[in-house]
């Protein structure tokens, strides 16, 4: 779910935002804040990558192994909280206020909000806590400041759309891996066992990846709807080639939570149908016709694969229930 959070909050903030009367460009940029906010939490996994430097050398499944293990002594703990997202929306606001008004005041606050987290984690999950609180505010914070320096959205704005990402991050990942700590610091649980979709462990995974690709599309979607694209016009219809990706079944282990890798890197290499050059006819003389490859653009590119990757997942799907 890690593109998944980011691209639900853009869906719904830019959508909410055009439904309120704004306009569609300043919706867009809404949409494009509160996914950078909702993607936040996710820098906790960045000390998964000490897992994989001290690894030894071994499969590409080792090392993602290796990578797991170690993200998961501090993923989803101290950044996933809904009671830690509002400090750091008011320091996110204050952040905003501190640029635009070059505030002292403002500038003490968004730090003493900010390093407030870091002693709590500290206190609470020690020095790997505190670091991990200490790189999410920053990067939080981060966001703020260049959300104040390029764009004229209020510091309330500002705010209200950090909020929003960070509070609906958590509940995304119910349905992959271990329910967040949700009220760090408190030792209270909310959700004890993920959301389980199918008792059927590969059914599961398919459920959940068909959601993250129903999120992905809602953030095109309404892309497509607020810049006035046509989806007709972006996706080439060399996308139907993913329908082939069902013949994978044969060779690849039925894909689970524990073993999704090979499913998971397969199905989405799929997508790069989408930038292969597609074939062009231009007209050389009244007679003549010079045949000739053109790179599609990135947006179409970009479309075209997810379209390719869906159809290869509705493809295996049917194919795993049905044969």
């Amino acid at each position: 779910m890690f593109i998944g959070h980011a691209l639900l909050a853009f869906a719904v903030a830019a959508t909410v935002t055009v439904s309120l009367g704004w306009s569609r460009e300043r919706a867009l940029t809404v949409g494009i804040l509160a996914g950078l906010f909702a993607a936040a939490p996710d820098v906790d996994i960045a000390y998964a990558l000490v897992g994989v430097a001290t690894a030894s050398v071994g499969s590409a499944l080792a090392l993602a192994g290796a990578f797991w293990e170690t993200g998961n002594l501090v993923h989803r703990v101290v950044t996933h909280s809904l009671v830690v997202a509002p400090v750091v929306a008011l320091a996110a606001a204050l952040a905003v206020d501190s640029v635009r008004r070059t505030s002292r005041a403002s500038r003490a606050g968004a730090f003493l909000a900010a390093s407030s987290l870091v002693v709590v984690a500290g206190a609470e999950s020690g020095a790997l806590g505190a670091a991990v609180m200490g790189l999410f505010c920053v990067v939080s914070l981060g966001i703020a400041v260049a959300a104040a320096r390029r764009t004229d959205l209020s510091a309330r704005t500002v705010a209200a759309a950090a909020l929003f990402g960070l509070v609906s991050h958590p509940f995304g990942d119910l349905f992959t891996g271990e329910p967040p700590a949700m009220l760090y610091p408190f030792d209270v649980t909310l959700f004890v066992e993920r959301v389980t979709l199918h008792s059927d462990p590969t059914v599961h995974l398919l459920s959940a990846f068909g959601l993250e690709l129903a999120t992905v599309w809602a953030a095109v979607l309404v892309t497509l709807w607020l810049t006035r694209r046509s989806l007709r016009t972006t996706v080439d219809p060399r996308a139907t080639l993913g329908v082939g990706y069902a013949a994978s079944l044969l060779v690849i282990p039925a894909p689970t939570l524990d073993l999704s890798y090979p499913f998971v890197f397969t199905v989405l290499a799929v997508g790069a149908v989408g930038m292969t050059p597609r074939f062009s006819q231009s007209a050389k003389t009244r007679r003549r016709l010079r045949h000739s490859f053109e790179l599609p653009d990135w947006w179409s590119a970009g479309v075209t694969g997810l379209a390719a990757v869906t159809l290869a997942w509705v493809a295996y799907s049917v194919v795993y229930l049905f044969a």
